[in-house]
């Protein structure tokens, strides 16, 4: 995908933000569930910066023509709806290891996004957009990746969720 506009990279950009925030939340309500308050709160917080930079992006476009981008195309878990059986089983085999090794996939997956936009594009203020919502992921991934190497993992969901 070739991003070419402003609008196109903010539109993509409020996308990923509104996801995250989404299932950074719903990550959170099952860490409450489990007892697990530590990530709970760690969730809660992610929830909390993504929907802020959704929030500051949709300021900074107040007014701006944003292509419409399709709802599922950053889905962390499927395209289909939150409501249904398969989203709610992988949520009740979560475990924590689990939700950090998704949020960690998810966060990679918009970084390496924002650094193709700033590799292919040639608009210098595009490319400076792009290195500044890449340098944000960044920091994601970064927290995210020391989370996880502090968080044991459960065998036996590892290879229900992510079979080898």
């Amino acid at each position: 995908m070739t991003i070419r506009t402003a609008p196109e990279l903010y539109a993509h950009a409020i996308a990923i933000e509104r996801e995250a925030a989404e299932r950074y939340s719903e990550l959170a309500v099952r860490m409450h569930d489990e007892g697990r308050e530590d990530l709970a709160r760690v969730f809660d917080m992610l929830a909390s910066v993504e929907s802020g930079h959704r929030d500051a992006l949709l300021a900074r476009t107040a007014g701006v023509l944003l292509p419409a981008i399709p709802r599922g195309q950053y889905r962390w878990l499927s395209d289909a709806a939150p409501e249904t059986a398969a989203n709610d089983l992988v949520m009740r085999l979560l475990t924590p290891h689990g939700a950090l090794a998704i949020a960690l996939q998810a966060e990679q997956r918009a970084l390496a996004f924002f650094e193709s936009v700033f590799a292919t594009c040639h608009d210098p203020a595009l490319r400076t957009l792009a290195r500044e919502m890449a340098a944000e992921e960044q920091e994601h991934v970064a927290l995210i990746e020391g989370m996880l190497a502090r968080t044991p993992q459960d065998r036996l969901a590892s290879t229900v969720l992510f079979p080898h």
